[in-house]
């Protein structure tokens, strides 16, 4: 199915493109259509998940693919715990399809709206020493090369691929569907609770060793960290969920709807950010319950913002916080959105933000009507020094140049680019900037 293309925006409104047109496959050997087709027309293609990442990866001015209609569950196996899934899929509509084969995803992050394909694509994590990013899950994946052929990488079949396929970028192909190990259904146990900011840094490695999923909040301009604690307990472990008026007076009202208010009128007054900073500590954060664990995992956003967020050895941590902090304060900035801390366990990924270390990940937001450059410049300054990489989907200034010096197998991934894609066929802007290599004959 072939449309005009409309203006297409992302969620955090920092990019947009008008494509030349959009497809909408509804099998695998459609997209193999679409791309052979953008080939012989000398296009660029490019798939396009929810648009949530911050950075312009899936940014198509030529060929849109909308995967939307590639969703659901392909193949299950419970007795090893594989499913395979369209790439479409949503992260949201996960807990009721695998429901069925009493399977889920080992770890998750705060937000589900992504595509499987485009969370795993661009380095998704949660936060847990124990587990590594969505990606490291890929126990197989079929795509769409740039050549137009449709081909399968798996532990028995082209293996020596699934490090770079995993974690792609979209450079490599158009991936139509990933097969994934899962965990047995399990409920977390959640303490979420505020405490000195001191304190938490001073015990930062005992803290992340010692919890199946430890991360914090610090917002700006108060002394204390938002923590949360995630204890892993089996599938029929008792559960203590939050109740629906609650959940709504918490994750609804004071995390969306008066944060909103509060927003803005920092926008407005940025004087009042401090004020409304210390409210917002006292109110939210201290919780403690048991759910499954997509419930206790995610977290519903519907404030708009913009986010950057770099990977660093995870004993450096506390020394590369306290820059920002003493950034913040030194420069006299009024920063309404909070930092997110966490952590990942190293994986074998050549792409990956924790390939071959233990990382520890601090993330920087922005309201979305709110001017973030300086902030962030000054922000990737430190990480930079601390041998940081950038989250793919999330904003960063670096080039192929400077991530290069990172990742030990940036060379290698782009020999598999070579390999798959040697026409540049899935390019654009931004990849060009992070992997170089203009090769496209249009």
């Amino acid at each position: 199915m072939t449309a005009t293309g409309a203006t297409w925006r992302n969620w955090g409104r920092t990019e947009q493109v008008r494509p030349l047109r959009v497809e909408r496959p509804s099998s695998p050997e459609a997209v193999q259509r679409a791309v052979q087709s953008a080939a012989a027309s000398g296009l660029r293609v490019k798939p396009v998940g929810s648009g949530h990442s911050f950075t312009g990866i899936a940014v198509a001015p030529g060929v849109q693919l909308d995967l939307t209609e590639l969703s659901g569950v392909v193949d299950a196996d419970v007795a090893t715990g594989r499913v395979t899934l369209a790439a479409g899929t949503r992260l949201h509509q996960l807990p009721a399809l695998l429901a069925p084969y009493g399977l889920a995803l080992p770890n998750m992050g705060d937000i589900d709206r992504q595509t499987i394909s485009g969370a795993t694509s661009t380095g998704t994590h949660g936060t847990g020493l124990g587990f590594g990013g969505l990606a490291t899950q890929i126990v197989a994946a079929k795509l769409v090369t740039g050549t137009g052929e449709l081909i399968t990488v798996s532990e028995t079949e082209r293996a020596e691929l699934l490090p770079a396929v995993r974690l792609g970028l979209g450079a490599l192909g158009v991936i139509v569907e990933l097969t994934l190990q899962l965990a047995p259904r399990y409920v977390l146990h959640a303490v979420e609770k505020p405490e000195p900011l001191e304190q938490v840094l001073g015990e930062w490695m005992p803290r992340v060793q010692g919890a199946d999923h430890f991360e914090f909040y610090w917002f700006p301009h108060t002394d204390t960290a938002l923590t949360k604690t995630n204890t892993r307990l089996p599938g029929d472990a008792p559960r203590s969920p939050i109740g629906a008026v609650s959940r709504w007076i918490d994750d609804e009202l004071l995390a969306n709807g008066l944060y909103r208010g509060i927003c803005a009128l920092g926008r407005i007054a940025p004087s009042t950010t401090p004020f409304f900073a210390r409210q917002v500590d006292k109110i939210t954060g201290d919780r403690d319950f048991a759910d499954f664990s997509p419930k206790v995992f995610v977290t519903n956003r519907t404030v708009r913002f913009r986010e950057m967020e770099y990977a660093v050895p995870l004993a450096a941590v506390p020394d590369a916080f306290r820059e920002v902090r003493a950034l913040i304060e030194r420069k006299g900035w009024r920063v309404s959105f909070p930092i997110e801390v966490r952590a990942a366990a190293a994986d074998d990924n050549w792409l990956s933000t924790a390939h071959g270390r233990d990382s520890g990940y601090i993330a920087v937001h922005r309201y979305f009507r709110e001017d973030q450059r300086e902030y962030f410049t000054a922000v990737e300054d430190i990480m930079r020094a601390y041998q940081g990489r950038p989250h793919w989907g999330k904003m960063h200034t670096q080039t192929a140049e400077t991530l290069r010096e990172v990742y030990p197998r940036f060379d290698d991934f782009l020999a598999v680019r070579d390999q798959l894609d040697p026409e540049r066929r899935f390019q654009n802007p931004y990849l060009e900037r992070v992997l170089g290599g203009v090769r496209v004959t249009a």
